[in-house]
């Protein structure tokens, strides 16, 4: 069984931690707990931090008159509260410390990262459009190549194994890093090798030179970029075409001991997954199966087939989002 760096991860207070929200509830996410059974869980709820409350009339962002500013209203009280949720939020950001990815409350008006309701202005009702929370808006910006999600999002598998599979690599890599030691970068980078060929190979093959060393930069300077690197290779969207690639690289190992029909089969599979019929798990599968009975010791060891707990790996696909 492979053993996890345990990643740290933010989190919307309300998702599970404290009953928290405006209404004075607790939102029920299967996603959030799961995850904090395998994570180091930082959490924090901005609405309740700044003393409005629990429970609180809730808030709305507005534009303001300027249309340039987003505004944090309370439309029961008319009270303004953006300077010091602003202020609180980087004052909570400042002192985070190393992180890993965010989970966040969707929709929020603080927490949430994209379907915030923005109203035309204090005086008005109407929906304007989506946009970020306060917190959200300032997690986008102060960690651009960091994992970032909200609850409702992570219900769609292929969403979730993204988010997963970069916040156990990053908290793998945190720690590589922490130990200062090259010899376990150059095992981390041959670990995750068939991972980072499927995220982004021009980044993986820059990897490939910085572990390399040739210029002789002091671990400190290599770590450092390895992992700037590493945080942008893997938050580039997934292509299939490069995930095909990688599928093919690894049924290369297995082609003297295959079957004619077992390697049409696979082929076959390869075309359905390009098609979008097939999902990669059920691909993964297979090679998996090959895996053990070959016992081969290169591919055993990718991160690519198991890059977090299987544990996490249990739970149900709605669907929702699959488009993004």
């Amino acid at each position: 069984m492979p053993s996890f760096a345990k990643p740290r991860v933010y989190f919307s207070r309300c998702l599970g931690f404290e009953a928290c929200r405006w209404n004075g509830v607790t939102i029920t996410s299967e996603v959030a707990e799961q995850l904090k059974k395998h994570v180091e869980a930082v959490h924090d709820c901005p609405e309740a931090g700044i003393g409005l409350g629990i429970p609180r009339k809730p808030v709305r962002v507005v534009l303001d008159e300027s249309k340039e500013n987003y505004l944090l209203f309370q439309p029961e009280t008319g009270l303004f509260f953006t300077d010091e949720m602003e202020a609180y939020i980087r004052e909570v950001l400042d002192g985070l410390g190393e992180v890993d990815g965010f989970l966040l409350k969707g929709r929020s008006p603080t927490c949430g990262l994209r379907d915030v309701n923005i109203y035309h202005g204090a005086k008005k009702t109407g929906v304007r459009g989506k946009a970020s929370g306060l917190l959200g808006r300032m997690v986008l910006e102060r960690y651009p190549h960091l994992p970032a999600e909200d609850e409702g999002r992570l219900t769609n598998f292929q969403l979730r194994d993204r988010f997963f599979t970069r916040i156990f690599t990053l908290a793998e890599m945190r720690r590589v890093a922490s130990s200062a030691t090259m010899a376990k970068l150059v095992k981390f980078h041959a670990k995750h090798k068939l991972l980072l060929m499927a995220a982004h190979q021009t980044e993986m093959r820059r990897m490939g030179k910085l572990v390399a060393n040739h210029d002789k930069l002091p671990v400190a300077e290599v770590m450092s970029q390895y992992q700037a690197a590493l945080q942008h290779a893997l938050a580039a969207a997934v292509r299939r075409p490069a995930v095909i690639n990688v599928l093919l690289h690894a049924f290369g190992y297995f082609k003297k001991v295959l079957t004619a029909r077992e390697k049409a089969r696979f082929l076959d599979m390869l075309e359905e997954y390009r098609e979008g019929s097939t999902p990669l798990v059920a691909i993964n599968s297979v090679l998996e199966s090959w895996i053990e009975r070959t016992d081969d010791a290169y591919l055993r060891q990718q991160s690519f087939f198991a890059p977090y707990p299987k544990a996490l790996r249990d739970l149900t696909d709605t669907g929702k989002g699959r488009d993004y």
